[in-house]
């Protein structure tokens, strides 16, 4: 029998967000990368997916786009001969639930409430049916992961997934290589993005699957997180410097940080301008 255990422990908070399918993506090949014998990595074309393979089937943490279904597939059957049963989406975005159209059909997918709500306020398919609050811990064939909700970051509903066993942390889009996308829309906080990863750094995990990029370390996530503050504090001494918002947008380079701007970033720069005091 499979089991799977949701904790539960506050209801939903319906806020709205923004779906956000990032289809300019280049549909790449998809590649896995073995971290160990029962977890690997399928990256490529969307969200990093995680694939937790035990007895009684597999688990994925995210599902890239609705497209990369039949190659997910692929990739998770040379891995197991046991099917996809569950998935856990890290957040709402259309680059890590697309596949959920599709895979919903035959496995049980589980977010936080949010997501839930952000996914149905965006009329995108494959909604979750189980949401959780704050954790859920989920265990399958003796195998465990456990997903954390710490805050507002990226979005209002990202969770962390912890792999236990393995000393690893799938962080989705609170931290990828590089640039973030502070979806506003969406329901994220760059004032609150950091807390919310210290909070996930007080977990006990060694590696890091990132939303996008390659597999990283802890350390990685602590020195991103200190780059974000020196971002926003940047962005508070050009505003107390009596500044308006479309100059001080002008005058901050993030490529002293460390950071490349992008069109998601710029999309963001509005409501970073207007959060920071």
């Amino acid at each position: 029998m499979h089991a799977l255990w949701i904790r539960a422990l506050a209801g939903v908070i319906a806020i709205g967000g923004l779906y956000v399918a990032t289809t300019q993506q280049a549909n790449q090949p998809l590649t896995v990368e073995k971290l160990a014998d029962d977890l690997h990595v399928i990256v490529g074309s969307g969200g990093n997916v995680a694939v937790l393979t035990t007895d009684e089937g597999s688990i994925l943490v995210d599902d890239k786009f609705d497209r990369n279904v039949p190659e997910i597939l692929e990739k998770v059957k040379s891995i197991s001969n046991k099917p996809v049963r569950y998935i856990m989406n890290t957040h709402h975005h259309g680059d890590h639930t697309g596949g959920n159209t599709t895979l919903i059909k035959s496995a049980e997918i589980v977010a936080h409430d949010n997501v839930f709500a952000n996914m149905t306020k965006g009329n995108q398919p494959g909604a979750p049916r189980i949401t959780f609050s704050d954790m859920a811990s989920m265990r399958v064939g003796g195998k465990e992961l456990r997903a954390h909700y710490f805050g507002r970051g990226h979005t209002n509903g990202d969770a962390v997934v912890l792999f236990p066993a393995h000393r690893v942390l799938h962080t989705g889009d609170l931290f990828v290589a590089g640039t973030p996308f502070i979806d506003y829309a969406g329901g994220g906080s760059a004032i609150e993005w950091t807390s919310t990863l210290e909070r996930a750094l007080a977990l006990n995990f060694d590696k890091v699957i990132p939303g996008h990029g390659p597999i990283m370390t802890k350390q990685d996530l602590r020195n991103w997180v200190e780059t974000f503050k020196k971002v926003r504090m940047k962005v508070s001494e050009l505003k107390k410097g009596g500044k308006p918002a479309e100059e001080v947008a002008k005058m901050l380079n993030i490529e002293e940080f460390g950071w490349k701007p992008s069109a998601l970033w710029t999309k963001g720069v509005p409501g970073l301008i207007a959060e920071v005091r």
